[in-house]
Parts: C-alpha cells; sequence; structure tokens
C-alpha cells in the first residue's frame, strides 16, 4: 500500500519536470536544502519486479550526493558534478508590512517595525523558502528588514541560527565571538548593511501620503515616489539609492556567489528594486513601474556566472519561486515518505 502511494506521488512529479525515465531507469533528481538527490529506480531486464538502489555519499561539505552504487562515476559525470555545484541561489525578500506601512505615512530610514500582519507574512515568506538552501544572509540597518529575515528562517528545514555579524569595533567583534567550532557550523551569519536600507524619504518622512498629496498635489508627489531621478525635498531618488545599493551587492555580495554560497537578502521596496534593475539589465523606465509586495521571495539562480530569475517580482500569478518551492516540498516529502517506511 506505501508503495503504491509512493508511485503515484512520483507520477506527480512526472508533470513538474521532477522524474525522468530512460531505458528501463528512472531518476528523481531534487536540489534543495544543501542536498542534491538523484534517486535511481532499476528495473533489471531478466526479472519483472523493481531492483532498487540506495546509497548515499559525501559529495562536498555542504552537499550531499545519493546516487546509484553500481555504476562508478565517469569523467563526464565528475564535470556535470562541479558544474553543479558551482550554482548558487540568491532570495530576495521585501520586509513584512510596517507599523508605518499600516498608518500610510512615508517611512524612508526611519526604524520601524512590523505589524503583526507583517510578523506572518515573514513567517510566510519562511514556508515558502524552507527548503532552498541559505549560507548567508544580509539586511538593511533597519529593524523591519532584520525581523523579516529572523522570523523568515524559524521556519528553515535545517534550523540553523542565523547570528548578526557585530563588526563595528573590535570589542564588538570580541565580544560576540563564537567558540565553538560544532556551533559555528549551526548557525549563519547575518550581515547589516546601511546601503541596503531604503531610499532617504527626506522631509516626507512621518508624513501621511494622502495628506501630502493633498498639500503638494498628486503630481508632484507621484513625480518624487515614482520618477528614477528626481528626489523629495533633501532625499534620495531611486538612482542615488541604486547607486549605493548595487554598489554594495557588487563588492561584498556577488563574490559569495562565486564562492558557492546561497544568499538570502531581507530588504525594502527601493533598495531591492536597484537590485532587481541590476540583476535584469531593467532601464530607468522599466525599474519605475516595478513594484514588489511586502512579504514575498523572490528567487534568482546564479549560474556560469550569470543571474537567472526564476520567481517574478509580480507575485504568485506567474511562475516562480512559488512553483518551485511547491515542488521541491512535494518532492522532498516523496523521498522522506519513502525513507521511512523503507521503500528503497
Amino acid at each position: 500500500m506505501a508503495a503504491t502511494a509512493l508511485h503515484q506521488a512520483i507520477g506527480t512529479l512526472y508533470s513538474h519536470g521532477c522524474f525522468h525515465q530512460e531505458h528501463g531507469t528512472a531518476s528523481l533528481r531534487l536540489v534543495s536544502n544543501g542536498f542534491r538527490v538523484d534517486i535511481r529506480l532499476l528495473r533489471s531486464e531478466s526479472y519483472q519486479s523493481r531492483k532498487r538502489n540506495l546509497v548515499v555519499s559525501q559529495a562536498s561539505t555542504s552537499q550531499t550526493s545519493v546516487s546509484n552504487p553500481v555504476s562508478s562515476p565517469s569523467k563526464n559525470a565528475t564535470t556535470e558534478s562541479r558544474k553543479k555545484s558551482n550554482e548558487a541561489a540568491l532570495i530576495l525578500i521585501r520586509h513584512g508590512e510596517s507599523l508605518w506601512n499600516e498608518k500610510n505615512l512615508f517611512t524612508g530610514c526611519v526604524d520601524v517595525p512590523l505589524t503583526q500582519k507583517g510578523v506572518e507574512e515573514a513567517i510566510e515568506a519562511g514556508k515558502r523558502i524552507s527548503y532552498i538552501p541559505v549560507d548567508m544572509i544580509y539586511t538593511s540597518a533597519l529593524i523591519r528588514a532584520q525581523m523579516t529575515a529572523m522570523l523568515a528562517m524559524t521556519q528553515h528545514r535545517r534550523k540553523k541560527v542565523p547570528i548578526v555579524m557585530h563588526g563595528e569595533s573590535e570589542q564588538a567583534k570580541s565580544w560576540s565571538r563564537i567558540h565553538s567550532e560544532e556551533t559555528k557550523k549551526q548557525c549563519i551569519s547575518v550581515v547589516t548593511a546601511w546601503q541596503l536600507n531604503e531610499r532617504m524619504y527626506g522631509e516626507l518622512q512621518g508624513l501621511n501620503k494622502q495628506e501630502t498629496a493633498d498639500r503638494y498635489g498628486k503630481e508632484k508627489v507621484h513625480e518624487w515616489r515614482r520618477s528614477y531621478d528626481i528626489p523629495p525635498p533633501n532625499g534620495e531618488s531611486l538612482e542615488m539609492c541604486a547607486e549605493r545599493a548595487v554598489a554594495y551587492f557588487k563588492e561584498h555580495i556577488e563574490p559569495q556567489f562565486v564562492a558557492g554560497k546561497n544568499v538570502m537578502i531581507a530588504a525594502h521596496g527601493n533598495s531591492l528594486r536597484s537590485i532587481i534593475m541590476y540583476l535584469d539589465k531593467l532601464t530607468s523606465q522599466e525599474v519605475i513601474s516595478l513594484e514588489l509586495s511586502t512579504g514575498i521571495p523572490m528567487l534568482y539562480i546564479f549560474k556560469e556566472g550569470k543571474f537567472v530569475r526564476r520567481g517574478s517580482p509580480s507575485g504568485p500569478s506567474e511562475a516562480g519561486v512559488y512553483a518551485y518551492t511547491k515542488v521541491c516540498n512535494f518532492a522532498h516529502a516523496v523521498l522522506e515518505f519513502a525513507l521511512d517506511r523503507h521503500i528503497f
């Protein structure tokens, strides 16, 4: 009965391209949660029954490979494995709803925490990315982004603890040092950077958006909010925000992908729009029309020196991180189901 349930579940995976069958050999391939899984069901030519072979071997410090023990890895297979190990994930999350979002106030760089709805959005975002590996976390210096990152990670399957790195002084580094190597392995470094902050809205910060439109006119306020290079009074334009956010991304975050690290960034509407503009090579006109919802994760894959978007900033109505994680979650459930019942 358990085997029948498994075979029905595997049938679903066919439709998502996760399961493949060729010359009597079926395989399930997953890359998630820091693991590469390749399970093969081998059908013997002389028997009607299936013979299942499963072995787990350490592939690297962060990946485990599950493969057929009969066939030894060829040179081409080794090369392909190295190529796949060079892939890395980038997760972008705009912080959940803040108390000033709720009050319809211009927030900018004012340090405002999340509402209860924002907390729930962050937790839901964490569930959606719970099977995607995370090795490093970057957030802005503002509490709403940091709360979002921390709450999201409470839902992650690896159960690693996010630790904020304090490098503001030698004393801060010394006092926050972890002296257990075993504990370090169970932690994820969280780097905070003001360069990832929301753009500074200058004299608009703290003002009600509707009252500001009534005072200055809807067209003027729209120009301040949605133009690329026109800042509000004593504030930043999107162009100015992009200069600092993208420069930081290039210098500090991008090298992590070259090293094979999977990164999550929890930040703000405008700093994330700036990064997406760089990743997707958007024009200044295209980026001003880009809307990012609070608490919605977006996924990119870094492969062969390029970022490939897997999730859409437009949300769940388009193919993206939702479809990706849904299939991964289901596939992992099938795998756990099979292993728990000794079907393999």
